[in-house]
């Protein structure tokens, strides 16, 4: 495997390369220090996997991974940072990035870089613990822009699932005729025809 490292800290860049080349599985194409550098070396070597820092001078790793993406679709990223920074993790899962994990998880660097060489995408066990809640909070986020309740979102949930009003208002203790109510409200809100729309527009977001 071909890889590349970008590590703003030189001798953390150093080390990872005597680590990995030590294992006579990787070759280390070349190191860079900023988001920069990482956009610059990924255009010139195209390596196997891309292995990168995210808090960086200048550019960022984010910064620099969205770049990339946004002109090779096939690039293998994995951010390796000692940061488990929500908004961060969040980020790195919607630029599309093969792996996210932390600098504390040594024993996993190699077999982490393996796996997106192979096609997998790699989170480390802190977090993936961390990635069901996160994305739900960003859900709930992105529909209050909309005005949505809390009980207005459970309902679309549950229209999400292919749930009947009766079905609905049995789950969540309403009466069918509070429920149409409810979903009438929505509707309007969202600018949507029907319950197929809302699902639609549920799975799209």
């Amino acid at each position: 495997m071909k890889i590349v490292i970008v590590d703003d800290d030189k001798l953390v860049a150093l080390s990872l390369k005597t680590i990995l080349e030590a294992s006579n599985e990787v070759t280390v194409l070349d190191l860079g220090q900023n988001g920069q550098e990482a956009v610059a070396l990924y255009q010139k070597h195209r390596p196997d996997v891309l292995l990168m820092d995210i808090r960086m001078d200048g550019m960022t790793g984010i910064e620099a991974a969205k770049g990339i993406m946004q002109e090779y679709k096939e690039a293998r990223i994995l951010f390796l940072t000692t940061f488990s920074d929500d908004d961060y993790i969040i980020q790195a899962l919607n630029i599309g990035a093969k792996g996210y994990i932390l600098k504390q998880d040594f024993e996993s660097i190699l077999p982490a870089i393996k796996a997106v060489y192979s096609g997998q995408s790699v989170f480390g066990n802190e977090i993936v613990c961390k990635i069901p809640s996160l994305m739900n909070h960003t859900l709930k986020k992105d529909y209050s822009c909309y005005g949505i309740s809390e009980k207005e979102y459970e309902i679309i949930e549950a229209v999400s699932k292919g749930l009947s009003n009766k079905e609905i208002a049995e789950e969540l203790f309403l009466s069918e005729g509070t429920v149409r109510n409810y979903l009438s409200t929505i509707l309007d809100k969202l600018d949507l025809r029907d319950r197929t729309q809302l699902a639609v527009f549920y799975y799209t977001n």
